[in-house]
Order: C-alpha cells, then sequence, then structure tokens
C-alpha cells in the first residue's frame, strides 16, 4: 500500500507539473515576444544594433540572480520570487534610459543647430545643403537622426514623410514645432529662418526655465527615494538583528499581507511625490 500511495503521489505531482508547463509555456514564449519586440523598437530608436534575444537572456540572469539575491538576505521563498520578476524589468528600464537621456541631449542640441540652418539658410544655401552642413557638424544623436532624414529622402521618401518620421523617432514638443515650421516652408513658403530663429529662442528659454524647475525640485525628488528605500533597508536590518521576530513576516498569510499592504502604499507614496515634482512646462 506504502509503494502505492508512493506511486500514485508522484503520478499526480508528474500530471500537475505537466499541466503548469502546459500553461508556463505559452505564456512564457508570449511575453518573450513581446519583451523582445519593445526592446527591439527601443534599440532601433537608440541606433544600437543589438540582438534583443540579448536582453531577454540578460532579463533572464537579472531575474535569477535578483532572486537568489533576495531569498538569501530574507529567507522567504516568496520575497525571492517577488524580487526575481521585477529584476527582469533592469534592462529595459536602463533601455528606456538610455531613451530618456538621448532624447533630453537631442533637445539641448537643437537650438544651436536650428540657429545654425537658418544662418545657412539667410546667406543663400537650400534647406538640403543646410541640414547637410548641420549632420557634418554636429554630434550624435542630432547629426543621426537628421542624417537619416536626409538618407530616406535620397531614398525617394518625401519631405513630409521624412519629417514624420523624424517625429516618431523623436517624440518631443520641440521636434513637433521644428517639423512643422520646415513642412510649412515646404508647402507654402515663408521666411523659414526667421520662424527657425524664433523657435531657437523659444526652445532655448524652454531648457533654462526646466532647467531651473529641476533644481528647485530636487528636494522632492530625493524625498521620494528616501520614502522607496527607507522601508527596505529597515527590513534588512531588522531581519538581521531580530530574525525569529521578522520571520512571522516572511513565512506566515498575514505577514504576506502586511508586505502586500506596504508594498502598495509606499508604490502609492512614490508615485504621488513623483507627480508632485513633476512640472511639465
Amino acid at each position: 500500500m506504502i509503494w502505492l500511495a508512493f506511486a500514485l503521489t508522484g503520478v499526480s505531482v508528474a500530471v500537475l507539473a505537466w499541466s503548469a508547463q502546459s500553461w508556463v509555456g505559452p505564456a512564457l514564449q508570449r511575453y518573450r515576444q513581446i519583451y523582445t519586440q519593445e526592446t527591439g523598437v527601443k534599440l532601433s530608436e537608440l541606433f544600437l544594433f543589438i540582438d534583443p534575444a540579448q536582453l531577454w537572456l540578460a532579463a533572464l540572469a537579472c531575474a535569477a540572480l535578483g532572486g537568489l539575491l533576495a531569498w538569501a538576505l530574507s529567507g522567504s521563498w516568496l520575497v525571492g520570487v517577488l524580487a526575481g520578476l521585477a529584476a527582469t524589468r533592469v534592462p529595459s528600464r536602463l533601455v528606456e534610459n538610455l531613451r530618456r537621456r538621448r532624447l533630453l541631449r537631442f533637445e539641448r542640441q537643437l537650438p544651436a543647430a536650428l540657429m545654425s540652418l537658418a544662418g545657412g539658410l539667410s546667406a543663400g544655401a537650400s534647406l538640403a545643403v543646410a541640414l547637410k552642413h548641420i549632420v557634418e557638424q554636429s554630434e550624435a544623436p542630432l547629426s543621426q537622426e537628421f542624417g537619416l532624414m536626409l538618407r530616406e529622402q535620397r531614398l525617394g521618401v518625401t519631405f513630409s514623410a521624412a519629417l514624420e518620421h523624424l517625429h516618431e523617432r523623436v517624440p518631443s514638443e520641440a521636434t513637433v514645432l521644428v517639423t512643422a515650421a520646415l513642412r510649412v516652408a515646404a508647402q507654402t513658403g515663408g521666411n523659414l529662418a526667421e520662424a527657425l530663429e524664433r523657435i531657437a529662442d523659444t526652445l532655448r528659454s524652454r531648457l533654462l526655465l526646466q532647467g531651473k524647475i529641476r533644481a528647485l525640485t530636487a528636494q522632492g525628488r530625493m524625498q521620494a527615494w528616501i520614502v522607496g528605500a527607507l522601508p527596505v533597508l529597515l527590513a534588512v536590518v531588522l531581519n538581521r538583528l531580530e530574525p525569529q521576530a521578522m520571520a512571522v513576516l516572511w513565512s506566515t498569510p498575514m505577514g504576506w499581507t502586511v508586505l502586500g499592504v506596504v508594498l502598495l502604499l509606499e508604490t502609492t507614496g512614490v508615485l504621488m511625490i513623483r507627480r508632485i515634482v513633476n512640472i511639465d512646462i
């Protein structure tokens, strides 16, 4: 009878494992497809020619390392699983951070490029020649974006479509102003040099105002980091000092509920602080 019980238990475990695999496998495959597709688009916008499958492998490695580290520090498999799931977003967040920094660098380069473009047009050069000069004299990412726009035109893409592609790659208010001015000048004519000079002055003033706002709201952003990191640090320290008392928090349903509530409140607090200090102009 004992052998029969063991056999039935083994069969039940095998059936459950097969059922879980049949459900988890397709879900993991779909998540991998979505993940690689999103990261592939972001990498192409950054002009980084990296296989998205490598980022997927990096996400799995981050999940394994993060889960093992959290499990070793807390002694709870639930904390390890949650940390592993959160760590899967690390590579994509790094790519998103690179994309945001690249967009900010493009906006900082744009006023000087527009003044140079307006000077070339005032000197009698055509728009294509002035843009080519900017591409040759500027640094990335501005030279990459305008260079790609010129190459699209040489391949037969219309000027309006090339401007639309530029706006899609660099979605910012500054790009909207520039592409609108160039599109209107190409269709109806007008003093494009004067319009570009005014846009450059507007963008320069906007960048100065954004810098002042970031300096004034730096304390609020630091408070968001402190509010988010303090409970985690306290949990790690208390777990080292009083592991028996903290074991209730890691290994009981009531403790898991408390962790969920704390996580929800902390996330809400950080998002509210970031929303307060994030001022759009």
